[in-house]
């Protein structure tokens, strides 16, 4: 996260949404100077595999993504990004996460799809 400087500006517990934002500078640029695709996706991903831990409230589990996929719909070359994830499925086991990533606007950029597995610590 401090890679990307990924920052969580708002948890929402009543609709189990997380959100968080991403500066988009050239750290995260492809060569001709847009948001990578790659860097979005870390977003998500990243996104997604906190809400379990916020939402599940738990310390004993660990998380990890096993399927993640995005439809990149708009290039963006400054400004910050949005990502915020809401839950499709809630399981014990597996948790299904949908995305969305938007600019300061509002525009949406990317949208993905997480599922995350939880297993217990050993």
């Amino acid at each position: 996260m401090e890679t990307l400087d990924i920052t969580f500006v708002v948890i929402d517990f009543e609709d189990q949404s997380i959100t968080a934002k991403m500066p988009v500078t050239p750290s995260v640029h492809q060569p001709d100077g847009v948001l990578h695709g790659g860097a979005t996706a870390a977003l998500i991903e990243t996104v997604g595999s906190v809400a379990v831990f916020v939402f599940k409230q738990t310390e004993n589990l660990l998380v990890r993504g096993i399927e993640i996929s995005a439809n990149h719909l708009k290039s963006i070359r400054e400004g910050d990004v949005f990502a915020t994830a809401k839950p499709v499925h809630l399981g014990r086991t597996t948790q299904h996460w949908e995305i969305k990533v938007t600019d300061q606007k509002g525009a949406l950029i990317s949208v993905g799809k997480l599922l995350t597995i939880t297993l217990e610590k050993k």
